[in-house]
């Protein structure tokens, strides 16, 4: 296996700056960005990734340069074969996905950071619940800086590759586990996964290439929904910074209260009065709907509370064709404002159905409350 001193091209006597410089030199020059389906390219960044891997950490280091690769376990670096007859690289991408945590095979950068998914709450009324259409929304989110192109960069500034990361958009940490020294990437916290540093950051966005502005959008709004519904638009979240894509918006459906109507699930309830005389005799009543009034046809002698259900005029089903029904509760009213001539047509009907009542003596109901004092 060859010297991991000759593959970064440095001395047995070089100290950690040296290393370090000559490991990012080698990173940006054999990076698989840098070289896209070129394999020997690929195979030389391994290989320097694990250079540093051993050279970059002090006691690897002098276990190396001790025993050589046998001090390191015969692996020849993190990335080897373990105890087990499996590279571990191979083991944890498995497992957890993602770049090698032993640093073989690292990923480029990242790129700009997907901008963040944004919720509101959108209040519409029954009938548009029910029957659909579009609405408006408006939410205070991230846009593209329009002054700087979302490149965060003021004028003409250009970009440095970042010095964290060395271009490559990523750092590694090192940290210790039951299998030793563990090398662990996560996204550089410099350039935000770039590989890049503004020079002059833009006065309007602050270099983040992009502004916080008022956005109105149009939800369509599907038949049937209900409060607690959420509707996912994509892509209409906050745009990520210096160029990246927008996150989504989810917008929570309220329903609001209506003057009539009950919902219960896709059907719809109403109360409507009728007079004591139309329940008994039987009455034609103009009912109200979402809709044009339908008439419906009370029978003789309905009591109060009796149900009618007017089939498909109800909720429609999400995503179905069939709706729900109108169901019609009749709450009979009783009279409280009588005239002298309808108190005693009451009356006539009450003897006449050996009904006894309360006599027309305006006192009676004080003395009946007096006497249980």
């Amino acid at each position: 296996m060859a010297d991991h001193y000759s593959i970064l091209g440095v001395s047995k006597g070089a100290d950690e700056t040296e290393i370090k410089k000559a490991y990012r030199k080698l990173a940006r020059q054999y990076h698989p960005d840098q070289n896209p389906d070129n394999p020997e390219a690929e195979a030389k960044f391994k290989e320097v990734a694990n250079a540093y891997e051993v050279l970059g950490d002090p006691e690897r280091r002098a276990r190396y340069d001790r025993f050589g690769d046998d001090g390191l376990g015969g692996a020849g670096g993190a990335g080897g074969a373990g105890p087990f007859g499996a590279n571990l690289g191979d083991i944890f991408e498995t497992f957890f996905g993602g770049g090698n945590p032993f640093g073989g095979g690292q990923r480029g950068p990242s790129g700009p950071p997907r901008g963040e998914d944004l919720e509101t709450v959108l209040d519409i009324d029954l009938s548009d619940a029910v029957f659909g259409g579009e609405q408006t929304v408006t939410v205070k989110t991230a846009v593209a800086c329009e002054p700087c192109g979302t490149t965060g960069a003021e004028g003409d500034s250009g970009t440095s590759t970042c010095s964290e990361c060395a271009g490559a958009g990523q750092v590694q940490r090192v940290r210790q586990s039951i299998l030793g020294q563990m090398v662990t990437t996560a996204q550089c916290p410099t350039c935000s996964g770039r590989g890049k540093t503004i020079d002059t950051p833009c006065k309007s966005c602050r270099g983040e290439g992009r502004q916080l502005e008022e956005v109105s959008y149009t939800v369509d709004v599907p038949a049937g929904v209900d409060s607690g519904s959420t509707l996912r638009l994509t892509g209409r979240g906050a745009a990520g910074p210096h160029g990246g894509a927008q996150g989504d918006l989810y917008v929570h459906i309220n329903v609001k209260e209506h003057e009539l109507f009950e919902r219960d699930g896709n059907d719809l309830l109403l109360f409507q009065p009728i007079g004591f005389a139309q329940a008994a005799l039987g009455a034609e009543l103009e009912i109200p709907t979402l809709e044009d009034p339908e008439t419906l046809l009370v029978p003789v002698g309905t009591n109060s509370g009796r149900r009618f259900r007017l089939r498909g005029m109800g909720v429609p089903h999400v995503n179905g064709r069939s709706r729900g029904d109108l169901i019609v509760e009749l709450v009979v009213k009783t009279p409280t404002d009588l005239t002298d001539e309808e108190e005693a047509l009451l009356r006539k009907f009450a003897e006449l159905r050996s009904e006894h009542v309360a006599p027309s003596d305006p006192g009676f109901f004080g003395k009946v409350k007096s006497a249980f004092k």
